[in-house]
């Protein structure tokens, strides 16, 4: 990079907060894709000032700028495609207000998302979006790529919890979207463009969130079957008896066998999968949703109802949960993560395929994932990464994608796109809405400088 120009980042941002050592620029190439590409430079930024000042010295020199939180994404967001500069948002990391009276809380992009709901339930609050990364990922980069969670067959994914946003534009402009209110219709909801924009149109700095009341009770439940094809229509049957969890978990056999010794009890060897359901609310709602589930069951003999008898039962279930996708590196030591989502009428066929799926291509596939809103997880595990693997991947994932569509899915439900899956997103959108969303890229970035190679083909 140019000294005068790194000189001109530098005295933004402070010398301390303007990083080129290799080791760090290595330490910010990555994501949770595993892929690599070394920035020349990463920032740390304290205030929207600063990142308004470096998007127009970008802007002016044609510098690509990568947007970073954590790095926990899964396709490829976060890694410097193109060099240039990674804006780190560690430093933008404060929580600045919390109003209990109105439900809102406005907070920087660099703020942990496990941090910030275990400040609001201090207040008896809660931020509901729970990704599995929650104890380091950041809400920037839960926006940036519009995360979901659990959580998100009662409460829905982060769009539905942000409100507002502070936007600064690739020439260095300072946008503010939405408002503090419930409703508000003035324009364009500019807010839900940029949630889920992956970092292509913007950098957020701030962000405005709904919450909700901390529940008076809950109860959590382990549901392990022993028939694959009834366990995973007994989705569906749950939400068609008028019972709401705010968690409905899916693991597959594959899955479970990663995860065994950290659940409560080792399962049984005839169980095929299990459903994690938690329901939450008043007591009495609550007792009263138990009641149904318990009665649905009944007519379900395949399968075992264990209740959480504790906090540490509790813990342990979830510990096993979210421990799923690092654990499946004992399969294999290659990992394809794709995040797809079909009606939930139609998880028997997806996951019948994916067994189908794995025996033809004799890889080992594992689904898991949140079954309540169709949202499965299905990692392809491979023992090295050669030209023969690497096909059988590719060929993979065309025919998963192929097939979730045809079930009248999408191909991303909260991992977004990246640059792992831009290759196919002409398979689900068509023409005239990729010269749209290209239109926009133009119109938001003409100098094609933020975070460039990822969404569009």
């Amino acid at each position: 990079m140019d000294s005068t120009l790194l000189q001109k980042i530098s005295n933004i941002v402070g010398q301390k907060h303007c990083r080129t050592g290799k080791e760090e620029l290595h330490c910010y190439s990555y994501d949770g894709s595993r892929q690599r590409a070394l920035p020349d430079v990463v920032v740390f930024p304290d205030c929207t000032e600063q990142v308004s000042a470096l998007l127009r010295l970008a802007n002016e020199h044609g510098l690509p700028v990568t947007a970073r939180g954590a790095g926990s994404g899964m396709t490829g967001g976060a890694v410097p495609l193109q060099g240039g500069m990674v804006l780190a948002c560690s430093r933008l990391n404060r929580i600045l207000e919390i109003d209990k009276e109105n439900q809102i809380a406005v907070v920087q992009p660099g703020v942990i998302t496990g941090e910030f709901q275990s400040e609001l339930k201090k207040q008896q609050l809660m931020y509901p979006p729970d990704p599995a990364s929650l104890k380091f990922c950041t809400l920037g980069g839960n926006a940036a790529e519009c995360a979901g969670g659990p959580s998100a067959v009662k409460y829905g994914v982060t769009k539905d919890s942000i409100i507002g946003l502070e936007v600064v534009l690739a020439n260095g402009d300072i946008l503010h979207t939405g408002t503090r209110t419930e409703k508000g219709v003035v324009g364009y909801d500019l807010t839900r463009l940029f949630i889920g924009s992956e970092g292509t149109l913007g950098v957020i700095t701030q962000i405005i969130t709904r919450l909700q009341p901390l529940p008076e009770w809950k109860e959590t439940f382990l549901l392990q079957s022993t028939s694959l094809q009834k366990s995973t229509t007994l989705v569906a049957k749950i939400l068609q008896h008028n019972i709401l969890p705010c968690t409905l978990e899916y693991m597959d056999k594959t899955a479970i066998s990663v995860v065994s010794e950290l659940l409560p009890e080792p399962p049984a060897e005839d169980i095929r999968t299990m459903l994690i359901l938690e329901i939450d609310g008043s007591k009495d709602h609550v007792m009263d949703q138990v009641q149904r589930l318990r009665e649905l069951l009944k007519q379900e003999p395949h399968c075992s109802l264990r209740q959480a008898a504790n906090e540490q039962d509790i813990q342990d279930i979830w510990r096993a949960r979210r421990s799923i996708s690092p654990a499946a590196f004992k399969l294999n030591p290659h990992k394809s993560s794709e995040d797809v989502v079909v009606p939930r009428t139609r998880i028997p066929d997806l996951v019948l395929f994916c067994e189908s799926l794995a025996g033809k291509l004799q890889l080992i596939i594992l689904t898991f994932g949140h079954a309540g809103d169709g949202n499965l997880h299905v990692n392809i595990m491979t023992r090295n990464r050669d030209q023969r693997e690497s096909e059988k991947i590719q060929q993979a994932k065309s025919a998963l994608f192929t097939e979730v569509l045809r079930l009248g899915g999408t191909i991303s439900g909260e991992h977004g796109v990246g640059n792992t899956k831009s290759a196919f997103i002409s398979l689900e959108l068509d023409r005239t809405s990729i010269a749209v969303m290209r239109s926009l890229k133009k119109l938001f970035d003409p100098n094609t400088i933020l975070n460039p190679g990822k969404i569009l083909p």
